[in-house]
């Protein structure tokens, strides 16, 4: 496990931390303040420890490649994208400060905004005693993201002006070495240490890793294998069955010589799908795919649904949930398992016409929960689902970081984790 900050003396002490403020935004409002509510425990302790200063830190999108991306879709629609639209544009989805006054609110008291990532060591020096500081958006230097070591180190080296303590709680970004994640910690003098947001992803996702209690179920979704073969092969160590379900299947599917009609499937991975059923079978894994589907004769949301009622999809349907039967099966795993790890959902979900497959997954791991089972739910799409169902409140642990989630659990080393002193 991590230290956090319970474990080292902040009174008096200059704190500068790394949060997760990546929320969705809308002309300049918060739509959705999970990330920064996940944050405020370790806010309010710090706060409660009588330090000179905490200045928190956070990217906010990624401002040159959102404007691209704005242009872009400005000229397929034939209109102009002027400067004082990019300006609007920035201030509507990238600014910090509109997120400053949102967590000025919830924390209630002052939250001083600072108008630049860097440059800024005068203005916190200045600060009142016990002050809180946001700094804008660091993605708005290129150095934040940049891939190599020496070009992020003088911005690192600046922002370590900015506290004595380095605090990681932006579990959201771990799996990324940038400047304000990772870099920052060699010009640290004390060895940084993580929030209790970091502390309780760690908490939860290590054991899965690890040592999960046992039976252990993996119910693994999306759209496709390429991004999902690392961390099946990882899980494939301690799981006792694979749920393979969402697109993803009509690939394991193919390889066993099923009809998968107009489905999703990425034929350069076929022979990846067959060695992991393979390895699998030599494990006494037991993996557990789709044996009829609801389906329909084009990828829309509002099309009509059409039962199939067996493993084979005829050629005219795309296959966009489970059916009935598979459900059963996914009772069956769900229901004798005391941990389960679950990304990615089962089925279009998005829309209600295919959504019965990944809305009975997440009630089963809410009840499988209640039994006393671990669970843990990571990835952006699994936690859209519970939430959309509002089981969030059901499952042993929610994770805050979609790839962040994702490349723990393939058993890779977070450089924003790695930097942190443990126990």
């Amino acid at each position: 496990m991590i230290k956090t900050v319970k474990d080292v003396d902040l009174k008096g002490k200059r704190i500068i931390m790394r949060v997760d403020f990546n929320v969705p935004m809308k002309d300049g409002v918060v739509q959705d303040d999970t990330r920064i509510m996940a944050a405020l425990p370790t806010i309010t302790y710090i706060l409660e420890q009588k330090p000179r200063s905490l200045v928190l830190m956070s990217h906010l999108g990624d401002p040159n490649k959102d404007v691209k991306k704005a242009a872009e879709k400005a000229e397929k629609a034939g209109k102009p994208f002027t400067d004082a639209d990019k300006e609007k544009f920035i201030n509507g989805k990238n600014r910090m400060a509109p997120v400053a006054a949102y967590l000025e609110k919830k924390l209630g008291s002052k939250v001083v905004f600072l108008p630049d990532a860097l440059g800024q060591k005068a203005a916190i020096d200045s600060l009142p005693e016990g002050a809180v500081a946001m700094l804008e958006n660091v993605r708005f230097h290129k150095e934040e993201t940049a891939k190599t070591a020496e070009e992020r180190e003088p911005m690192a080296k600046e922002l370590a002006t900015y506290g004595d303590i380095f605090v990681n709680d932006a579990f959201g970004t771990a799996h990324r070495d940038q400047a304000s994640t990772a870099t920052i910690a060699k010009f640290m003098s004390a060895q940084p240490v993580g929030g209790f947001l970091m502390e309780k992803e760690v908490k939860y996702l290590e054991p899965m890793l690890k040592d999960p209690p046992k039976p252990m179920i993996a119910i693994i979704g999306g759209a496709k294998v390429s991004s999902k073969i690392a961390v099946l092969n990882s899980l494939l160590k301690n799981a006792s069955a694979l749920v393979i379900g969402g697109a993803m299947a009509y690939t394991f599917l193919k390889v066993q010589g099923h009809t998968v009609g107009k489905s999703l499937v990425e034929d350069d991975f076929l022979d990846t799908a067959k060695k992991l059923l393979d390895d699998a079978k030599a494990k006494n894994v037991k993996i557990i795919l789709p044996v009829d589907h609801v389906g329909a004769t084009e990828f829309k949301g509002d099309a009509a649904p059409v039962a199939v009622e067996g493993v084979d999809i005829p050629d005219n349907l795309i296959a966009l949930d489970v059916g009935p039967k598979t459900l059963e099966l996914y009772k069956e795993a769900i229901g004798s398992a005391k941990s389960i790890v679950w990304n990615g959902p089962v089925g279009m979900f998005e829309y209600d016409n295919f959504a019965k497959g990944t809305e009975t997954v997440a009630k089963l791991v809410a009840e499988a929960t209640g039994r006393g089972a671990m669970t843990v739910v990571g990835g952006g799409d699994s936690v859209a689902a519970v939430n959309k169902f509002n089981l969030a409140s059901k499952m042993s642990h929610v994770s805050t970081g979609g790839g962040a989630s994702l490349e723990f659990l393939e058993g890779k080393t977070l450089p924003g984790i790695a930097i942190l002193a443990t126990k």
